[in-house]
């Protein structure tokens, strides 16, 4: 089995769905007592969320790139950046290590076009939602990408930094988002939970809309490569 490195805290809400999901995962392909061999590096997100508003990417991928280096040092045999939002960084990241970074917006390109999706509604912070460095990925992938208007990508944000992060679980924002996918029904195929926090509000069952949560096709990518 391979080592997988996790780099977490981004929010800690998240990084314990990956650590329990792959768990989970790897029990369930092999049986008996069996689980992941995890390296976990987590980070303060504090000092990332600020350089996040302040424009400060470099700095913030100088941050992740030392986790890096530690997974790698300890053994890590490949790399999960543990948040949609800071693969913005990507580069610097993987650039700062030998071993590989599994992409969480390549692995959802991969799921988008095994399940011949041509067209989706992008849902995650601002960052996600407004640049091009997570919809490039999928543009290029020939994945038609939809976002919601400027109020609902606030209230998007909003809800991901000031309730999900904190693990605030609220049925006013679970609404509101299932409003929000709906009003984008004729003209998607699919909606991709972009933040690794909204698979804690919404799943599969709250919607008649193909849901692709970016946390589970990341942790399945991961197992796969990890049982290869």
């Amino acid at each position: 089995m391979k080592k997988i490195g996790l780099i977490a805290g981004m929010s800690y809400e998240s990084s314990v769905s990956y650590y329990i999901g792959i768990n989970r995962l790897i029990n369930e392909r092999l049986g008996g007592l069996n689980s992941a061999e995890i390296l976990l590096s987590s980070l303060n997100f504090e000092p990332i969320e600020k350089t996040q508003r302040q424009n400060e990417w470099q700095k913030a991928g100088e941050i992740l790139a030392g986790h890096a280096k530690i997974l790698e040092l300890g053994g890590a045999d490949f790399i999960l950046i543990c948040t949609n939002t800071m693969h913005k960084v990507y580069d610097i990241v993987q650039n700062s290590v030998k071993i590989p970074i599994l992409h969480i917006a390549a692995a959802t390109l991969t799921a988008l076009q095994n399940a011949k999706v041509k067209s989706v509604l992008l849902l995650g912070t601002s960052y996600t939602m407004r640049e091009n460095f997570y919809k490039e990925v999928l543009i290029n992938g020939g994945v038609n990408v939809v976002v919601p208007n400027e109020n609902d990508m606030k209230f998007i944000n909003d809800t991901i930094f000031n309730g999900l992060c904190k693990g605030e679980i609220s049925q006013v924002a679970k609404n509101r988002f299932l409003q929000i996918i709906r009003s984008h029904s004729n003209e998607i195929g699919g909606v991709i939970l972009g933040c690794t926090e909204i698979g804690l509000l919404i799943e599969q069952k709250d919607s008649e809309i193909l849901l692709f949560d970016t946390t589970q096709i990341h942790i399945e990518q991961a197992v796969n490569l990890a049982l290869s």
